[in-house]
Order: C-alpha cells, then structure tokens, then sequence
C-alpha cells in the first residue's frame, strides 16, 4: 500500500469516527465549511460582476 493510500484510509477512519462519536459538531463543521465555501463562491460572483459592469 502506498502512502497516498494509506493517507486516504487514516482520514477516513477519523471522519468516520468523529462522525459516530460526535454527531452534532461533526454537523457543525460540514455546515461551516458548506458556509465558507458558499461566503467565497459569493465574493467571486460579486468581484466578476464588479469587473464586467
């Protein structure tokens, strides 16, 4: 197994074990980066359409 894959394997058990013993935060995060990346999809909108008004 090489280590790309080993690495893959490690976070996924993590997750999945943060997952099963902290539900409700683990919720949290995923929405607060949903959040992060929906905050940064907004700037670049916006930023496009300063550019080209």
């Amino acid at each position: 197994m090489d280590a790309k894959k080993a690495a893959i394997l490690v976070v996924v058990a993590i997750s999945l074990f943060y997952v099963i013993t902290q539900p409700t935060a683990a919720a949290d995060a995923v929405q607060g980066i949903f959040g992060w990346l929906r905050d940064g999809a907004e700037a670049i909108i916006t930023f496009l359409k300063n550019l080209f008004a």
